[in-house]
């Protein structure tokens, strides 16, 4: 135990802070493991809710100072591209858009629409 009283009262706070923490931490890191195991069982219905969930906790947690930002940043980031990589690698086609077509260009109208030429005005002498 340190000598100083201020040291000691420090060493007070700092335990109460991270006792303060462990039920954040927790609960991180059990969302984190459900998105997880979600994107390993290649339930990809749940799958993106999880992981959205994940990321909202990561957020909330690193906003109140349980994690490092960088830390939660990081883990987003890993989560995201174990989804990715899961979705990408499914068999499931998703819809596409079809592309859109251009209009026909009749035979008057000229294809590129040309924008007036803006002029500076020249400053008076004062």
């Amino acid at each position: 135990m340190t000598g100083k009283t201020s040291a000691q009262k420090a060493a007070r706070v700092a335990q109460r802070k991270a006792e303060r923490n462990i039920p954040m931490r927790s609960s991180v890191k059990t969302y984190i493991t459900k998105a997880r195991k979600l994107i390993l069982d290649n339930d990809l219905e749940a799958a993106p809710e999880a992981v959205k969930q994940a990321v909202i906790v990561l957020d909330k947690a690193a906003q109140k100072g349980v994690i490092h930002p960088n830390n939660a940043a990081r883990r987003k980031s890993r989560l995201m591209k174990r989804l990715n990589a899961a979705l990408a690698a499914s068999p499931k086609k998703r819809k596409r858009q079809p592309a859109k077509r251009e209009k026909p260009v009749e035979a008057g109208e000229t294809e590129a629409i040309e924008k007036p030429k803006r002029t500076r005005k020249k400053k008076s002498p004062a």
